[in-house]
């Protein structure tokens, strides 16, 4: 399939609820409203495609835009490839759901996520922190630095509620993410979500909201799912 064969595929299966519900978190026009699952018949027909991944992306359109993570080569991008990727990834739903999401599949996801938490950027560190968020979902223990994530927790104690929105989502899902699917830290994730307590996001919005990983851990846990990995990352 061709850029313009996906494109028209892709605007058949839009629907114009879809589309109000992306709106509403942020997506901006062009987009056509399509659900992620009936993408799937169309990653058949493409399978894993780099150039027509990019060719999608560049184009703009949200949903095009989704479908180019779903079938990128995440080690065929470089670090410079991710950078631009961001640069187009005007809003969470792109930057957490699509850049994250395929970078967590390439073998220089920490190294570009360690970047982006430290680049002071909304966007960006909101990737970086969902990043390891997939990736600690779904890669064995042993493939992380325990006392890296240690200190990260600390990061997140001392500056999540000064963080920019976005930010403060995904450092409070990255309490929740190692206290659950990375067991060695599960302690002092809770000991850290304790001390973090509520979050307030929303400023912007009357009224405001309160997000506290500790509720969810205390949850999960309490469903005997510590230790958590999923299969996959993508779709």
């Amino acid at each position: 399939m061709n850029l313009e064969e996906v494109m028209q595929e892709l605007e058949a299966l839009g629907k114009e609820r879809t589309k109000k519900i992306y709106v509403s978190n942020g997506a901006q026009e062009p987009l056509f409203g399509v659900a992620t699952g009936a993408m799937k018949p169309i990653f058949k027909k493409t399978k894993i495609n780099q150039p027509l991944a990019e060719q999608l992306y560049a184009t703009g359109n949200y949903d095009a835009m989704y479908f180019a993570g779903i079938i990128a080569d995440p080690n065929a991008m470089t670090v410079a490839d991710y950078d631009r990727w961001m640069d187009s990834a005007y809003f969470f739903m792109l930057s957490d759901y699509v850049v994250a999401v395929t970078l967590a599949e390439a073998d220089i996801a920490q190294e570009v996520a360690d970047k982006w938490i430290a680049s002071g950027e909304e966007m960006r560190m909101s990737a970086g922190w969902s990043c390891y968020c997939w990736l600690l979902g779904n890669r064995k223990d042993s493939e992380f630095d325990e006392s890296k994530l240690a200190n990260m927790l600390e990061l997140v104690k001392n500056t999540i509620h000064d963080a920019p929105e976005r930010t403060k989502y995904a450092m409070n899902n990255f309490l929740y993410t190692v206290a659950i699917s990375y067991v060695p830290l599960h302690e002092k994730a809770v000991e850290t979500a304790e001390a973090v307590g509520p979050v307030e996001v929303g400023k912007d919005k009357k009224p405001t909201k309160l997000i506290h990983a500790l509720a969810n851990i205390q949850k999960e846990a309490a469903k005997g799912r510590l230790g958590f990995k999923r299969r996959h990352v993508r779709c």
